[in-house]
This record gives structure tokens, sequence and C-alpha cells, in this order.
């Protein structure tokens, strides 16, 4: 039998904690192959990251341990690997894409000097380096690089500072590259673009692909076989199109039957006075144009989606309507009054009534606060909401709420996953019980699952308070579900709106036929037929 490229044999970690031992790994085993794509799938918590984890030897130890199993790569097996072996492997020959890579990438260097770092520490010289990350950073995709090389992380968009992580992990042409939710937060297209990268560059390399996530489209669309986890085990394994055609275990059926984008769209609601009407709202940052001319409004009980990619304005949007911006010009009547005009007692009064729940919980949950703390700080601050003795069972209700404990509200922020943190900041969003809800990316993060969940408590509010939701995300087949109408933005401008089925079956604009045809199909032969059309597209153009 032919050797694989990296072997894993019975791996088990634990971690060892004040409350006990958590068994996050237990008895797996997988191989890779040289040009193959293996995708790890299940939700947080599965063992997914910890498996990638322990091949990479990034396992805090204590309070982890690798308790049994062996990880073979090239005949050594890497669990008891001297230090010096680790250091001539990994970077070299193993390396690895984080999910998160503004929290990867040093915010005081620049990208070029830690590109250059990672050659340079594997004793590549300098004057090569700097050579080969110029030509890394045209190979990613980043515009102007020889400007750009001496760029800081925060200069860059979350697709860019991706493509650099991808440049910093193929600088010395690893074996193997571990991918670790590479496209979790992307806009389709800069996803499609990512994906398609990564391909490319596996055929050139002939690199073992080690893709973990929770998105069965991207698994449709790069995975050659997939390993199913769950609770720390593997539950189920086999090709993509065996997974989603035939799975046999009750969890995978559980994960394919929760994707969205295959139920009924819902219908218009009947005109009514809208909760929220802007006309001509702009924002300006001196020359630069983010929000020009918008003009949309959203009813008592109405999900209104804003999609387009990442840099659309859609972001600075929801900032502007709730005066975390000032706008430039232009009006937003909340229920009459104009939110841009508001004296600021009176705005303080309104955000009872008007809440946010941001993009990335890692910035927007204070670290120093336990979880309780967080959800009852709204209470703090509007003190004649609850009584002081009533607001524990309350904070417990809400995380009840959200598909979590109440022995959750012990806890600090990072003690949780990215997934169980955006589910406690839609915690603090509802702590107020809020009459309109402004959602960027607010179920972006989570395991399909969790966010059908989450999908479903949100419209189960709606129904039961007359909720309104402006619903920024860029999962099209989530919006498909979950909005009334579709606000499509592109450079700042609203070029299309209408009733969700409309946009969707026939949009008119060819920016929102890309976006919807970049969006992926979690059955591998729609997939594959999707890809087919696309390749026929680009070669014609």
């Amino acid at each position: 039998m032919t050797e694989h490229l990296l072997d894993v044999r019975n791996l088990s970690v634990d971690f060892h904690t004040a409350q006990g031992t958590v068994h996050a790994v237990r008895n797996v085993s997988f191989h890779l192959d040289r040009g193959e794509t293996l995708a790890i799938l299940g939700e947080s918590g599965s063992g997914k990251s910890v498996s990638a984890s322990a091949i990479m030897d990034l396992i805090d130890i204590p309070p982890g341990e690798i308790t049994s199993g062996e990880v073979f790569f090239q005949g050594l097996n890497l669990v008891t690997a001297s230090h010096e072996e680790r250091r001539q492997i990994n970077g070299r020959k193993i390396a690895m894409i984080f999910q998160d890579p503004l929290s990867h990438l040093n915010p005081v260097y620049t990208v070029g000097w830690q590109i250059e770092e990672m050659m340079t520490a594997h004793g590549v010289p300098s004057e090569k380096a700097q050579s080969r990350t110029l030509d890394l950073l045209h190979r990613v995709g980043i515009p102007e690089a020889e400007t750009k090389i001496d760029a800081y992380p925060h200069q860059f968009s979350g697709g860019q500072r991706q493509r650099i992580m991808i440049a910093m992990a193929l600088a010395l042409k690893p074996d193997i590259l571990i991918a670790d939710e590479p496209t979790t937060a992307l806009d389709v297209t800069v996803q499609a673009q990512i994906l398609a990268l990564l391909e490319e560059l596996q055929e050139e390399t002939g690199m073992g692909l080690l893709l973990i996530t929770h998105d069965l489209g991207v698994v449709a669309e790069v995975a050659d076989r997939v390993v199913v986890m769950n609770a720390g085990e593997i539950v189920e394994s086999g090709t993509a199109v065996q997974i989603y055609s035939n799975a046999t275990h009750p969890y995978t059926r559980k994960l394919i039957a929760a994707v969205p984008g295959t139920g009924e769209m819902a219908a218009p609601l009947e005109a009514t006075e809208p909760i929220l009407e802007v006309n001509g709202l702009a924002k300006h940052y001196g020359n630069f144009v983010a929000v020009e001319g918008a003009s949309f409004t959203i009813l008592p009980g109405e999900t209104v989606a804003i999609v387009g990619e990442s840099g659309s304005g859609k972001s600075t949007l929801a900032k502007t309507l709730l005066r975390l911006e000032e706008a430039t010009a232009g009006e937003a009547l909340y229920m009459g009054r104009d939110l841009v005009t508001m004296p600021p007692g009176e705005l303080f009064d309104l955000r009872r009534e008007v809440q946010m729940i941001f993009q990335d919980p890692t910035q927007s949950l204070n670290p120093r606060m336990s979880i309780y703390d967080i959800i009852a700080e709204a209470f703090v601050i509007h003190p004649q909401i609850l009584p002081k003795a009533k607001r524990r069972d309350r904070v417990a209700e809400l995380l009840n709420h959200v598909g979590l404990e109440p022995g959750h509200m012990q806890r600090y922020p990072h003690q949780l996953s990215g997934g169980q943190r955006q589910r406690i900041a839609i915690a603090r969003a509802l702590a107020l019980e809020p009459k309109l809800i402004i959602c960027d990316e607010a179920v972006s993060a989570l395991d399909v699952s969790i966010q059908a969940q989450v999908i479903e408590l949100l419209s189960g509010l709606q129904e039961e308070f007359g909720l309104s939701y402006m619903f920024i995300a860029h999962d099209l087949p989530l919006v498909r579900d979950f909005a009334h109408r579709v606000v499509v933005m592109q450079a700042g401008r609203i070029v299309e709106q209408g009733p969700v089925a409309q946009v969707f079956d026939d949009p008119q604009q060819d920016y929102t036929r890309k976006l919807i045809a970049a969006s992926l199909s979690p059955d591998p032969e729609i997939q594959a037929e999707r890809r087919h059309a696309r390749e026929q597209i680009e070669g014609v153009a």
C-alpha cells in the first residue's frame, strides 16, 4: 500500500479544566494524499480545529494533552518528534491558514515584513525573501503589491488579509496546507476567489489540502473526500457526493437538513406605515464616498436584507443609521423621527428600541466582563426596564433563547467559541426587547444547525413581537429563506431592490446576477454544474 502524505491514527486529545476533563478528540483516524483535498466537516466544538492543532503541535500543554495516537508525515511520527524536527516541518513542510487573519497577523509590522520573516526564519536569504514576497503578493491577487507590501494588516479588507495569510503559508511551498475555516466571514464572490486560488495553487504544487469547515457549499466546491466529526469523534466519511446524497449518520443528516436556501421564499408584506424610512442618506470620509443616496423603507414586522461585497457600504450604512457615524446628507425617519438630527437625550432613549448585532463578537464583547455582566449591562444602562432581583433569571432566559446554557453566564468571552460569542451578542441585543434590530453579519460565524436555530429564533420573535430586522449578510441562500425584501449595494450605492422572489428569480442588474452565481450549493452535483457554467462564461470572456 502506498504511504499516505499524512496519516492520523487513533488521535485523542483531552483538556484538563477546573470543571473536569474535556475529551475534545477521541480516537480520530484519517489520511491525506498528495494533491488531494480532504474536508473535515462539523460544528463548533466537534474537534475539527483541535485535530489540526495537534498536527501542528499548537495545543497548549497544559491544559491540553495528547493522550493517545500517532500522526505520521513522511515516515516521522509528529507526536513524538523533537522540537528541532518540528521546526524543520512546521511552516516549511506543513503550513496553516487560520480562521481569523486579523488575530494572526501582527498589527505593528507590515505584511511584507511578516511574509519575509516566514522565509528568513527557515534560512532563506533576506534578498531572496524580499523578491519572493512581492511575487507571492502578486500571485494571491493583492492589487498594487509594490506599494501594499509596506502596508499594515488593518489597511486591508478581510478578503485581502486572508490572501496575505495564504501567501505567508505558501512562502516555502509546503507539502500540506491546513486551512481552518478560510472563507467563513467572506462575501460570496471573495469566497469563490479564495477557493479558486487554493485549487489553482494546489494544482501547481501538488500539495495536500486539509480543509476544516462547517460550510457544505465549500465542501461541494472543492472536497475530494469528507470526514464528518461530532463531539470529538468521526461519525461518517466518504466522497462529497456520498456524504450529501447518501448520509447514514443522524448528525450528518441534521447538518444537511439545516442548510439554507431550500425553503419557500417569504412573500412581501402588505404596505403599511414604515418603521424606518431612509431618504438620500450619504456618508463621506473626505473625498471618499462610503454611502451615497441610499433610500429604502422597512415595514413593521419585516426583514429587509442588505447584500453586497465587502466595501459596498453595508456596515457604514448601518452605523450611520445608528449615529455611530454622522451622516453627510439625507434623513432616516424612525417612526417619523429623524435619527440624523435627533438630539442626544432623545437618541439615548431611542436606543432601547433600535439595537445592533455587530459582525465581530471578539471586538464587540468586553473581554474583562463576564457573560452575565455583558448581557445585564443593558439593564444597568436602562434601570427602569428590569428590577435588579430579576436580572439573573432574565439573563438565563436569554441564554436559553440563543441555544446556550445558564452556566455560561459565569464565563468570559475568551472561554467561548466564535459561534458562542456571536450568540452572546444576539442575546445582548434582545435584552431590551427592541422594535428594530440591525444585524450586521449576525450569523455569518455560526454553524449551519445553530444558524438555523438562531434564524428560527429571530423569526419567532418577529412573529410574536412584530420585530423588524435590517439584515446585512453575504450568505445569499440564508437571505433567500429569511428576508421579505432585498437591497443590493455596490460601491456605496443601492443598485437594485425588491421582493426577495423578484430579486433572486429575475435580477435586473449584472452585479446582482454575479452575486447569485457566486453562491455555493451544498449539492456537489449541482455545484459541479454551476462551476462548469461559470468556467464556460469565463472562457468566453
